[in-house]
Formats: C-alpha cells, sequence, structure tokens
C-alpha cells in the first residue's frame, strides 16, 4: 500500500462495475473502499461472478480514472493519470502492479507537469473501443475524469445505463 495522502473517505467520485451479458450491459455501483485501494477493487469485481465480460470504472475525485479488468492471470490495468500516484493510494497500487516507478515528479510542481497514462490501452479493445480511440479519450486532459469515463460508456454503448446508476448515486 503506499504513502499517499488520500483515504476512501476522503475520495468524491464513482467506482462501477460493468458486465457485458448476452442481453446487453448491465452497471452496478461498487463499494467507495475500491476508490481507495486497487485490491479491494479487484475482490468486488471478482464477487460478480459474471459469464461475460466484466471490468471496473473508477472514476478518483474526478482527476483521473482507473480501469480494472480481472483475468485469471491478473487484473488489465489502465491508469489515466501517472502523477496520480503521488496524492492517491490507489493510482500508486496501479502503478506498483505494473511494475513502473511512481513519477520522480516533486509534489510542488505537479500541477505543471503533463498527465500520462500508463497500462493496458488496449483493455476495452476486445469490446470494441481500440487503443488508439482510448489513447484519444486518455489524451484529452481538458475533461474531467467523469467525462472520460462518460465517452468511454457512450462509445460502448452503456450510457444510459452508467447514468441511471450515478443518478442513484446523487451524481
Amino acid at each position: 500500500m503506499g504513502t499517499a495522502a488520500q483515504s476512501a473517505s476522503d475520495i468524491d467520485g464513482f467506482a462501477v462495475a460493468v458486465v457485458r451479458e448476452d442481453t446487453g450491459w448491465i452497471v452496478k455501483s461498487l463499494n467507495p473502499g475500491a476508490l481507495d485501494a486497487l485490491e479491494d477493487a479487484e475482490t468486488q469485481l471478482r464477487e460478480l461472478r459474471a459469464i461475460g465480460a466484466v471490468f471496473g470504472l473508477l472514476n478518483v475525485d474526478d482527476e483521473f480514472f482507473v480501469i480494472v479488468r480481472p483475468a485469471p492471470g491478473g487484473a488489465r490495468l489502465l491508469l489515466s493519470d501517472a502523477t496520480a500516484s503521488l496524492d492517491y493510494d490507489i493510482a500508486e497500487d496501479v502503478l506498483d502492479r505494473l511494475n513502473v516507478e511512481v513519477p520522480d515528479v516533486d509534489p510542488d510542481d505537479v500541477d505543471d507537469v503533463d498527465p500520462w497514462e500508463e497500462g493496458d490501452l488496449a483493455v476495452l479493445a476486445d469490446l470494441g473501443l481500440p487503443d488508439d480511440v482510448m489513447s484519444i479519450i486518455v489524451g484529452d486532459t481538458d475533461l474531467y475524469a467523469d467525462e472520460q469515463l462518460g465517452m468511454i460508456a457512450a462509445r460502448l454503448g452503456f450510457a444510459d445505463e452508467l447514468a441511471r446508476v450515478l443518478d442513484d448515486l446523487g451524481r
């Protein structure tokens, strides 16, 4: 676990599980602990035991997002902003899992550094979101994380299901 400052009680955002079934998409909210620790998010996703594809979308403080896709050999991961690991445990967890060092950036200068993604841009390619399109979404730093996740949901066809869950969460 990291040394970052944020804990789940301090984090705003949302964590949802997305399941692709034969009949369409199902989106369910995850417990808030998924925003604090990668292991917690993975555990919640594995407990769904769905037949279709399962992945998690984690919007952390509207600052960055994480996509978690459990797999037998270990989760496939995408972190939208590696510099977030300076402030957030879950981002540090993702980099650790990816065997990527936390960026050597002075925390006072982090706002002056352009964010970059780490992980698997093709994490959702088999579901219809190619890595080049994901790269464009992640690279649009003018958007908040929830807007980027909304674009992903729209491209894959579960925007309405996501909107319903977010409405239920008061977002």
